[in-house]
């Protein structure tokens, strides 16, 4: 794809600075002219005798022009003649045809069979566009003001006269191939499968794509087409997923699962895991827009609404406050007026597309308007989905039934075929991929416990396998047993990304932390896993923290102990202290939290150098931390140093809800008997809210004093 793109981009002269990259504009005639030579010697050996599988009439007459030209370059250098300086502009034009040419030539040798038969006529068209060009140089070029040999001049004569006759060639066979490729399609698109012996004759007979690894790499180039897909280029993302879903189920049908495909080898298996995890890791490291999360769970908003206050949550987050009794807007403190929720359309449309650049899994809610889901990434068609149940419904009777090399391939194709869109996560599961898939994950082979608990993991993402995978009889067991003790460290952290799908739903978390090793597991992960793994842990355990219940099974596992130490992981910081804002809000929490050394002083080294949401987050857990820890707790934070002109820092360029949590626990600390701490006194006006920002500066006085207004 990459060649495509540099041809495409020349052909359009979209890169003035890559022309002149190219052309050897400081080389005089004579070194211009040898250079020319060999470049032009150097393509005409290189694919003189290089077999062209499609596009065989087209390359072989272009390499015959090239070969003119070869023999018109030589008598130039031979002749040692001067050139005049039209000549030498030409020239230069020249070497750009040349590359062109190389790069086209190269593009048709080494590209997928699969995809030179899908861009058969754009790729004739390339070939009859430097046939047009090569017509053109030999048109302007001044023969009259150059001695060439007879000969020579003979030959390029000749050659003139045939690249005016030239029209546009496409080849009737390969197109033959690629209608009949497109009718595969079809019966899909009709519901229908292909017919296997025809399958078989096309693949195997007509392309000689002969076994698994060839068919392998025809659907990786089609992978790699999708994600370097430009929007004007044919054929769509939809259509082409529906040939990478095509393609995968006729490697399974026609080919089965070889034993050659098993990665048995160290550095296969290196190679494995870089190409399957390395989005998987980019995905779980990538920042989430603030404006994209919800105030309430911090995670990305799925469907955000808004409520009567103008504040926008997320629909499941905000609609559980309200069940739970709550009458307030949870960022402001307002009274609703209502409980209405309207969708905030516009923000939805932005996550979706966020999520699209970055490759992120986004599963729109059931109801989307149709408008929204035209953001989505390509919907798929109905052959792309076909193609991918048929291959599911073969890669779970290879789980069922198959040797231990084929279900570590079928749980390695289940993984990838669930990594995109909820339809394939559907089906697979309600195809039975679950139970299978739980049983490898006691697999004693690393590869295999991998891809089924990422399978797993993939599958979690759909809301509706969430149930099935929790009601599936040890299955949770089995993959806290995986994050306890995994064959390899991607699977420890699969496992607790898995940990952290599930505990989206709130009935599930305390089923979670219940789970025997669970929370063990994920603040050990915590304290001595990798970045990504440490991501993943925390925000399992602050998702298990949200829960009113789970505080003490925290603070018996560790985990309060793991938080603290997180609190100082610049990668994690903020989800710690977000998590340990929510455990302090017990009695009990906040007396496990106080008793860490380094727990008052992480959250205030937070407040001087973290990120905005880390401030907030932080001094919402110092306020959170006094309130239910008592009066000794209080003191303890209240002399901390520093904490004064911390807090007046924040609220005067805190965000809003920092601002509000700093004074908050300035009120605090004034309601505190004797609070004078280095001489800051901390003096509240009562002003309403509709004027607090600006009474900031001027109810500051010396001795500096720290002015809070009722909130």
């Amino acid at each position: 794809m990459a060649a495509a793109a540099i041809f495409s981009s020349l052909r359009r002269r979209r890169s003035p600075s890559l022309e002149v990259f190219l052309a050897p504009v400081d080389l005089s005639d004579v070194a211009l002219v040898r250079t020319l030579a060999i470049v032009a010697m150097e393509l005409v050996s290189r694919f003189s005798q290089k077999f062209f599988f499609f596009q065989r009439r087209n390359s072989r007459s272009l390499i015959r022009k090239l070969e003119v030209c070869l023999v018109f370059l030589d008598c130039l250098k031979d002749s040692g003649a001067t050139l005049p300086h039209t000549a030498l502009l030409c020239l230069k034009e020249l070497y750009l045809l040349l590359y062109r040419s190389k790069i086209l030539l190269d593009y048709c040798s080494e590209s997928s069979k699969l995809w030179m038969l899908l861009q058969n006529h754009s790729i004739s068209g390339h070939f009859n566009d430097l046939n047009l060009e090569l017509l053109t140089f030999f048109d302007v070029f001044p023969f009259e003001e150059v001695e060439l040999a007879v000969d020579v001049k003979e030959q390029v004569e000749l050659l003139q006269k045939q690249l005016r006759r030239t029209r546009m060639f496409v080849d009737e066979c390969d197109e033959v191939s690629r209608v009949r490729f497109l009718s595969f399609l079809d019966e899909f698109e009709n519901g229908r499968l292909p017919n296997p012996r025809e399958l078989r004759e096309f693949f195997v007979d007509k392309l000689k794509i002969r076994n698994a690894k060839c068919c392998r790499a025809e659907i990786e180039f089609l992978e790699e087409q999708i994600v370097n897909h430009e929007g004007d280029v044919e054929p769509t993302l939809a259509v082409l997923n529906g040939f990478v879903a095509f393609t995968r189920y006729s490697r399974f049908l026609l080919f089965g699962f070889e034993e050659d495909e098993v990665d048995s080898g160290a550095g296969n298996q290196k190679k494995l895991k870089k190409n399957l995890i390395s989005q998987e890791i980019a995905e779980t490291l990538l920042t989430i827009p603030r404006d994209f999360c919800c105030p309430i769970s911090l995670d990305l908003m799925n469907d955000p609404v808004i409520i009567s206050t103008g504040q926008t949550y997320d629909r499941s987050s905000i609609t559980r406050w309200m069940e739970e009794g709550h009458s307030t807007c949870p960022k402001t403190g307002q009274l609703l007026v209502h409980t209405r929720l309207a969708p905030n359309r516009a923000l939805r449309n932005l996550i979706i597309q966020w999520c699209i650049a970055h490759g992120v899994p986004y599963d729109p809610p059931e109801g989307m308007d149709a408008s929204a889901e035209s953001y989505a990434m390509a919907s798929p068609t109905r052959a792309a989905l076909e193609a991918n149940r048929a291959t599911a419904i073969i890669l779970i009777q290879q789980l069922s039934i198959g040797s231990q090399d084929a279900k570590s391939i079928a749980a390695r194709e289940i993984r990838l075929l669930a990594k995109t869109g909820k339809e394939n996560r559907a089906f697979i599961a309600e195809a039975g991929a679950i139970p299978h898939l739980q049983k490898l994950l006691a697999s004693p082979n690393p590869v295999a416990q991998e891809n089924s608990v990422t399978a797993m993991l993939n599958l979690s993402i759909y809301d509706r396998n969430k149930s099935l995978i929790m009601s599936e009889v040890g299955c949770l067991g089995s993959i806290t047993e995986v994050l306890r003790s995994g064959h390899s460290t991607e699977a420890r952290e699969n496992a607790a990304a898995t940990l952290f799908s599930l505990s989206a739903v709130h009935d599930y978390k305390k089923r979670i932390a219940e789970e025997s090793g669970a929370v063990e597991a994920l603040a050990g992960l915590l304290r001595d896993g990798t970045p990504r793994g440490k991501k993943d842990a925390v925000t399992a355990l602050f998702n298990l923290s949200t829960h009113t219940d789970n505080c003490v099974q925290m603070i018996e596992a560790g985990a309060v102990t793991a938080l603290v130490g997180a609190l100082g992981n610049e990668g994690v910081f903020e989800e710690a202290a977000g998590a340990l804002a929510l455990i302090v809000r017990q009695p009990v929490g906040a007396e496990a939290v106080a008793k860490e050394e380094r727990a008052v002083a992480g959250l205030i080294a937070m407040m001087r150098c973290g990120t905005p949401r880390g401030k907030e987050n932080a001094v919402a857990a110092l306020l959170e931390l006094c309130r239910s820890g008592g009066a000794a707790t209080t003191e303890q934070v209240f002399k901390a140093p520093a904490l004064a002109g911390l807090l007046q820092m924040l609220l005067f360029t805190g965000t809003k809800r920092a601002r509000r949590k700093a004074a908050s626990l300035a009120r605090v600390f004034q309601r505190c008997e004797h609070v004078v701490m280095h001489g800051v006194g901390y003096a509240y006006p009562s002003n309403s809210a509709s004027n607090r920002d600006s009474s900031f500066a001027s109810e500051v006085s010396v001795p500096i004093s720290i002015s809070v207004p009722v909130v």
